[in-house]
């Protein structure tokens, strides 16, 4: 058996960002403009009226102040509200291909290696542009690398699923080394026009090079244990699909057919799976929690993501134990822990523990156990 250990990070960041202000003046404006419209509906009591969004409200309810996004034109036009990307020919390279090749070069560069060094590529993201051919074997392609590549949905733990799919084939010898891609453009999938959700999210790609150890010749991660878990429910929910044409209603824009979630059901059932799935699989490694030096966290909502800290660690956490990327990124789906751990874990020393871990729809939640290794 060999030691798969994580080598190299890279994260691919849009150039454009939106502040909480700015989104509030398009929200706003969008309330305004459809409350006029049917005035006389809601003077009659059969539709509500849209109330006003502010950057108190958001921050309130998620610690985000602002998100990347690779278009916010279209998001801020309260005509539109979501993103305008262009129509790419067959012959060009998929947005998502271009995301995932810039995230891997930096990884590759970061763990001293190249393409002829890999084997596979696996693209694991929330949602995929299309069905098929897969995006991996287009990034597989473009970057040059011989070998395999397939695509995995986990939604928000796709990333931490991914990176247990690498490390076990690392294990049993059937791959060197395995990109672990996490390509979000969470933008396209979100209701910009919905108060209690308009603010969650925001684009990004991140990318997670794992390889054995006997290769690796950069300081890393030596990944002691994973650990994967799934229980189905409906409060985080996107009806978009192939057989959407295939329906009674047809292609309409059905407000089911974007991200939906019922929040405070999610924030009761899944905190309490997510800090017993950790709290196992500490136990399960014969490891305390005392013994992390850093937990790397999904990047859902600052709450969330206090509450399980405390609950892991039995108090509340020092800042850098569990940093939080999110009042900048937002939501990134599963992007969000591979963030947080590529910012921020250069200062661990040799033989210290952290743990990654990422939850969402599903339910679904990843958990990673890493050791520093120089």
């Amino acid at each position: 058996m060999h030691q798969p250990v994580i080598s190299g990070t890279g994260v691919f960041t849009p150039v454009e960002t939106i502040s909480n202000d700015e989104l509030v003046v398009a929200f706003n404006a969008y309330a305004d403009k459809m409350n006029i419209e049917n005035a006389d509906a809601i003077a009659a009591g059969q539709v509500d009226a849209i109330p006003h969004s502010s950057s108190e409200f958001i921050f309130k309810a998620s610690g985000i102040e602002s998100r990347y996004v690779l278009n916010k034109s279209g998001i801020l036009d309260p005509d539109i509200m979501y993103p305008q990307l262009r129509q790419r020919d067959d012959d060009e390279p998929g947005v998502m291909a271009e995301m995932a090749v810039d995230a891997c070069n930096k990884a590759l560069t970061q763990a001293g290696k190249t393409a002829a060094d890999i084997d596979a590529v696996i693209v694991a993201a929330s949602n995929l542009e299309r069905a098929y051919p897969a995006v991996a074997i287009e990034v597989q392609e473009l970057l040059g690398i011989d070998g395999f590549g397939f695509d995995m949905n986990v939604a928000c733990s796709s990333a931490t699923f991914g990176i247990q799919m690498a490390s076990d084939m690392i294990r049993s010898g059937s791959a060197r080394a395995i990109l672990v891609v996490n390509p979000e453009i969470c933008s396209g999938h979100l209701e910009w026009r919905d108060r209690d959700c308009h603010f969650i999210f925001g684009d990004v790609c991140t990318a997670t090079l794992v390889e054995c150890k006997a290769t690796a010749n950069t300081p890393h991660f030596e990944v002691l244990s994973t650990r994967c878990l799934t229980k189905f429910s409906n409060n985080i929910r996107n009806n978009n699909g192939f057989l959407r044409r295939s329906r009674p209603d047809g292609v309409a824009d059905r407000r089911d057919m974007q991200f939906m979630q019922n929040g405070r059901k999610v924030f009761k059932e899944v905190l309490p799976i997510v800090a017993n799935h950790i709290l196992t699989h500490l136990e399960d490694e014969g490891r305390s929690p005392n013994e992390l030096k850093r937990l790397w966290l999904h990047q859902a909502n600052k709450a969330m993501n206090d509450f399980i800290g405390r609950k892991v660690l039995g108090r509340i956490p020092e800042p850098d134990e569990q940093p939080n990327i999110l009042q900048d990124y937002a939501n990134t789906s599963s992007a969000g822990s591979i963030i947080a751990f590529s910012k921020n874990s250069d200062d661990i020393a040799d033989g210290e523990l952290g743990l990654i871990c990422s939850f969402g729809a599903g339910y679904s939640v990843g958990s990673v156990l890493l050791k520093r290794s120089a």
